[in-house]
């Protein structure tokens, strides 16, 4: 009896003391959009601002757009195609009317951004994603990255639509 429950014991420690390094690599890796592999950048909420946009429709929201140092400088000074390494950030919020405002006037006047709803990055990398313009897409719900397949090829569907000037990003600088 003592043989078998050494023999069952130790593979079970052992499997018990490995698995949650073995998880912690699967999150790491799972945590990358599908087709592209793109992650959420560290520090990406301290980059600069390029401009705020206000989508009106069915996703009706507000969304600043950030960029690293080079999709910033890429921005400023016009150049196009954006380099290698830049990365764009779309951090998307409920539009939704300010309640301590509307206390104040007679109808809604200021609009802020309420929950998040997503963060959407574009990263660029002219070769890896030769395919769709150089550019990698990802979009985030709350830090954990969308599997949906679809969702992440309507990305470049959608920049296709642009004019090839633009390299496929809709957003302008807003000095």
């Amino acid at each position: 009896m003592r043989k078998y429950i050494a023999k069952r014991a130790l593979p079970l420690g052992v499997a018990a003391i490995c698995l949650p390094f073995v998880v912690a690599v699967v999150a790491a890796t799972d945590n990358a959009s599908p087709i592209y592999g793109v992650s959420l950048p560290e520090g990406y909420r301290d980059w600069q601002v390029i401009t705020v946009a206000h989508e009106a429709g069915k996703n009706n929201d507000i969304r600043a757009i950030l960029g690293n140092d080079i999709a910033v400088k890429a921005f400023r000074e016009g150049s196009r195609p954006f380099p290698d390494g830049s990365v764009i950030a779309r951090l998307a919020y409920v539009y939704k009317s300010s309640p301590e405002n509307d206390a104040v006037f007679p109808a809604p006047q200021s609009f802020v951004a309420g929950d998040p709803t997503n963060v959407q990055i574009s990263v660029k990398d002219s070769k890896k994603y030769a395919d769709t313009g150089g550019w990698g897409y990802g979009q985030f719900e709350n830090g954990i990255a969308n599997q949906s397949e679809p969702l992440i090829k309507s990305c470049f569907a959608c920049h296709t639509k642009l004019d090839r000037s633009k390299d496929f990003v809709f957003s302008h600088y807003s000095p």
